[in-house]
């Protein structure tokens, strides 16, 4: 069986440490990558190499929409139109409340739509709950 990890697409620093110490406090024990920015994101997953015929891509991207280089909705574009890439499920997270915005991702192919919480309880609160969806709930693709 493949390893279970996430992506995280996240350009404030402070932002990725609450979400790692928010995995962490949940007990999360799979894998977990941060990238930067979108060009990141694609270059890592275009790193990803075939074994014995699998591809060990992340199980789930969270994807932050306003980042430098290449923004979250270019990315989401590149993974949901690619052949392998598009498999996995990707999590926008962000703080754009713009239903317009909501709707453009869902457009894009965008799995799921979760709107940064403010407060960091209400923060391990969401972890816990999508990586139980993800991880528990829903069945993945596992020769990705």
């Amino acid at each position: 069986m493949n390893k279970r990890y996430i992506l995280i697409a996240e350009d404030d620093l402070d932002d990725r440490y609450l979400m790692k110490t928010a995995l962490e406090e949940i007990g999360i024990t799979e894998e977990v990558s941060y990238v930067e920015n979108g060009v990141e994101v694609i270059n890592y997953l275009e790193a990803v190499t075939e074994k014995n015929g699998v591809y060990n891509y992340p199980k789930l991207i969270l994807l932050d929409l306003n980042m430098p280089k290449m923004d979250g909705r270019e990315v989401l574009k590149k993974i949901k139109s690619h052949e392998l890439y598009r498999k996995i499920p990707v999590v926008v997270f962000s703080t754009t409340k713009n239903q317009l915005e909501v709707n453009r991702c869902y457009d894009l192919g965008a799995n799921t739509y979760i709107i940064k919480p403010v407060s960091y309880d209400t923060l391990v609160d969401t972890i816990r709950q999508m990586c139980n969806y993800w991880f528990n709930t829903a069945t993945l693709i596992e020769n990705n």
